[in-house]
């Protein structure tokens, strides 16, 4: 692993051709272009299967919320990944307000961001792919000189970004300077719709060189060989795993005793723990509940604690039992799917759409 850098970094010269992609230890390898024309977007598509890029570092390294190795293997194949509909809608708005994102960045730095060619390529490893979203220039010079990362978040995320950067985006950041060669780079947040946080990012020769070999040992076992990566913890694999194949119910797959043993216990003394500490987690919230009483909120030394007040779900039973000639007054008519006939008019549709539940029996094997 290569070691801390004790110099301040410099980047190797780049050859004549690629100075003008800003880039000191990459190419351009696809032009910028417009991604809703159909066949850019299948170019582009291909381009990005064939290497790793900035936005899949932490999902491989398993720091993603939101996907894992799993999803990335996926999408490297070119099977489709279902994406939460919620994220998406963030990266949609996120890519259509880029321009007033990088236009408050300059305006609170004096920094300029300029959109940058299109997706690169590192020179020596050409499975390293970096498509920066804008390029910070020397205010005098005009040279580029660090790459810029935008980001559009919500304003629960705010906490996040006060002190630092989160590690999806710092890895990112980092991806892009050890793809172009950068010693720097900017990592730029439009948190809530309202509030701006922008962090410089020193280049890490470690971290780097640590990426570079966990990611390089990765595509080369996952995408050139094609074995797929093991099972991880987060909810979205579930519903990948859930989604990825045609179910055929009358099949069978054998599995080996030991294996199905040792899963089914595992599986068992979770369900247990769990259960335990759900259990001791009621009874330490019930004695925080038994502390405010009648009042809404806990402090210590005028810092809260805790509160306990009336702002949860709403329980249109409840209100219907104690209140019911308000709620005879406030009842509307909504429409809503009829899944009978679906079942009964459509069935294969209906199969299609209905999740894939694991249910472990209770007798032993």
């Amino acid at each position: 692993m290569p070691q801390q850098a004790t110099q301040p970094w410099t980047p190797p010269e780049a050859p004549a051709s690629d100075l003008a992609y800003g880039a000191p230890t990459a190419r351009l390898l696809l032009p910028a272009g417009d991604l809703d024309d159909p066949d850019y977007r299948r170019e582009w598509e291909n381009v990005r299967r064939s290497g790793i890029g900035g936005s899949e570092v932490a999902k491989i390294l398993g720091l993603d919320k939101y996907q894992g190795p799993r999803h990335v293997f996926e999408a490297k194949h070119g099977r489709p990944v279902p994406i939460d509909a919620t994220l998406s809608e963030y990266a949609e708005v996120g890519l259509e307000i880029e321009d007033f994102i990088a236009h408050l960045f300059t305006k609170r730095t004096g920094i300029p961001a300029v959109p940058t060619p299109g997706t690169l390529v590192h020179v020596e490893h050409d499975w390293m792919r970096s498509n920066v979203d804008r390029y910070a220039l020397d205010a005098e010079s005009g040279a580029v000189v660090a790459p810029v990362e935008l980001k559009n978040r919500s304003a629960y995320q705010l906490d996040d970004w006060e002190d630092g950067v989160p590690d999806g985006p710092a890895l990112q950041v980092h991806w892009n300077m050890a793809v172009g060669g950068w010693s720097y780079g900017w990592a730029v947040a439009l948190v809530g719709g309202n509030t701006l946080r922008y962090h410089r990012i020193e280049r890490d020769e470690e971290l780097i060189g640590t990426l570079i070999d966990v990611c390089g040992r990765w595509f080369q076992r996952h995408v050139v060989e094609g074995f797929p990566p093991p099972a991880d913890g987060l909810e979205s694999t579930k519903e990948l795993l859930g989604r990825l194949w045609e179910v055929k119910p009358a099949d069978v797959v054998e599995v080996p005793r030991l294996k199905a043993e040792k899963l089914r216990k595992r599986r068992a003394a979770l369900v247990e723990q769990i259960k335990e500490l759900d259990a001791q987690r009621t009874l330490v919230e019930n004695e925080m509940r038994l502390e405010c009483g009648a009042s809404g909120v806990a402090e210590v030394g005028g810092k809260k604690a805790w509160s306990y007040i009336q702002n949860g779900t709403f329980s249109a039973k409840r209100f219907e039992q104690e209140y019911p000639e308000i709620a005879a007054r406030c009842r509307t008519t909504v429409e809503v799917l009829d899944t009978d006939l679906i079942k009964e008019k459509y069935p294969a549709e209906y199969e299609a759409c209905r999740a894939r539940v694991l249910r472990v029996p209770a007798k032993e094997l």
